[in-house]
């Protein structure tokens, strides 16, 4: 993967929120050693899954709201000369590809406008429309106020808890919660969330469904990334290589609900899934990125 150094680094789309607290009470999900609910399970599928339906009442038990956040740092970093070397901006500029992607698909091939979603970078807690959250949540989506959250050291605890180590992760992992957005934008989350509440058997499979659509989203924006453009006109990336592309399916195979409960000791029960297996995480990257079409992503086909 190689991204264009004269692409603008648009540092309007994301929120800034570093060092500004917000914490609260938040959430604390151990991650393994820790103890508590499941440890690497907790990290990235409880909360994970609970925020992006609205948060197991989280705006009951801990209130909402948001907070201002301050760019002014952000923007000098990511004006420099080495703003490439900068992992905050490197992430802004792929907020900067997934969206200029949906800008374009989302009409295309859904015949709606998009609606353009911010990212919130947080430090150890951040308030949302969902309820405080703490760095244990790893990055979610928030339906609420149609933001994407993370704090960037998940990256770190992605690749040393559960060795995913290769640098398109990253873009993986954002293009997976702007997949969300795109749900909430065509009220595919809110007719899941209706059909769960229909019929709560089927809770954790309609689950799975979602975020292995979000997984064939985040595909199709593979494919057509090296396609995305500045305001300017500037491509975003130079080249992405088929090492590029097995790194993110390799990350969506460690993040399995499968491979996540085997780490954690955990036995290995698909009526538990809620993100789906390694290999259908696998399967529906896959899907999205060799079709480059996401309404190849029918992963409900029609149970909505």
């Amino acid at each position: 993967m190689e991204l264009n150094e004269n692409a603008r680094i648009d540092t309007g789309q994301v929120d800034d929120r570093r060092g500004s607290g917000g914490g609260g009470g938040g959430i604390p999900i151990p991650i393994p050693g820790g103890g508590g609910r499941g440890g690497i399970v907790g990290l990235i599928i409880a909360v994970l899954v609970a925020l992006v339906g609205g948060g197991f009442g989280l705006n009951a038990m801990t209130g909402g709201g948001s907070e201002a956040g301050d760019n002014t740092a952000l923007e000098q970093k990511c004006s420099a000369d080495d703003a490439l070397k900068q992992l905050d901006c490197r992430n802004t500029l792929y907020v900067n590809s997934i969206q200029a992607y949906w800008r374009t698909a989302l009409p295309e091939r859904f015949g709606q406008q998009y609606q353009p979603s911010k990212t919130v970078f947080f430090s150890q807690g951040v308030s949302t429309g969902c309820g405080q959250a703490d760095s244990g949540v790893g990055p979610f989506y928030c339906p609420a106020d149609d933001l994407v959250y993370i704090d960037l050291t998940f990256y770190q605890t992605l690749a040393d808890q559960l060795g995913a180590e290769g640098e398109f992760a990253q873009p993986y992992v954002l293009a997976h919660e702007y997949g969300h957005h795109v749900q909430d934008l065509l009220g595919t989350e809110a007719q899941m969330r209706r059909q769960q509440q229909r019929d709560p058997g089927s809770a954790n499979a309609l689950s799975v469904k979602l975020e292995l659509q979000a997984d064939c989203y985040a595909g199709a924006w593979a494919k057509n990334a090296t396609g995305t453009a500045d305001e300017q006109g500037q491509k975003i990336f130079k080249s992405i290589t088929e090492q590029d592309i097995a790194q993110a399916i390799d990350t969506a195979e460690k993040i399995g609900d499968d491979a996540i409960s085997k780490r954690a000791n955990r036995p290995v029960n698909p009526d538990e899934f809620t993100h789906g297996s390694s290999e259908q995480r696998k399967q529906w990257f896959t899907k999205g990125y060799t079709t480059g079409d996401p309404k190849s992503c029918d992963t409900f086909g029609g149970s909505l």
